[in-house]
């Protein structure tokens, strides 16, 4: 008789699938990571980056250790909460093209963008503080969130709801020192003057002509 034959198959009743566990214990330690950059960000804009990491760890429903398996020090804590904020705010680009008209996908990345500079507001403290550890995050920031407005407003242009000659970096920067002028009037102001921003991108707007017949 083959002994393949005796083996238990693998994913079979009566075998046991070696990937399974791996998987398992992969899935729960990416839970873990994504509740604890969840929790930081909320302590970190309500108390600061230098909050007790007890609170960050009770508020994701772990303990201290894994806080600190996971992000030994501080700023590495920081550094992953801001790239997970960045990385949100980018993947919402093809999302939002996909449910949206292009000039529409623009406006409602635009609020998206909005919130993550709120968010952002809670890491100003170490981003500004001169640590060597964040000097990257600035062109972590332009790498990723410039091209994912880039695509939105090509597209927009090429439907003819909003101008071409628009500099993705430029608006990135308008918007954010937007959000830091109006944070005394809080969200719904920062998204009112938002609104008149994006009306502005649609003044000078060529329309789209269909094909000339001959």
């Amino acid at each position: 008789m083959e002994i393949n034959k005796l083996a238990p198959s693998v994913g079979s009743e009566s075998g046991w699938n070696e990937e399974q566990k791996p998987r398992r214990v992969r899935a729960d330690a990416q839970r873990s990571t994504d509740a604890l950059l969840e929790a930081a960000l909320e302590v970190f804009a309500t108390s600061g980056v230098d909050a007790p990491v007890r609170e960050i760890a009770q508020r994701a429903g772990v303990g201290v250790g894994t806080l600190y398996r996971r992000f030994p020090q501080r700023s590495d804590l920081v550094i992953a909460v801001f790239r997970h904020e960045v990385d949100a705010c980018a993947d919402a680009a093809p999302v939002l093209a996909a449910q949206y008209a292009p000039g529409e996908a623009v406006a409602q990345w635009m609020l998206r963008y909005v919130d993550f500079i709120a968010a952002k507001r809670g890491l100003a403290a170490a981003l500004h503080s001169g640590d060597p550890a964040f000097a990257v995050l600035p062109a972590y920031f332009q790498q990723h969130l410039e091209p994912a407005l880039s695509s939105l407003l090509e597209a927009a242009a090429a439907a003819g709801d909003m101008r071409s000659d628009i500099a993705p970096y430029d608006l990135l920067r308008a918007v954010a020192n937007l959000s830091t002028t109006t944070q005394e009037g809080g969200p719904e102001h920062a998204r009112r003057v938002l609104a008149l921003l994006v009306d502005g991108l649609r003044y000078g707007a060529k329309p789209v002509t269909g094909t000339s017949k001959v």
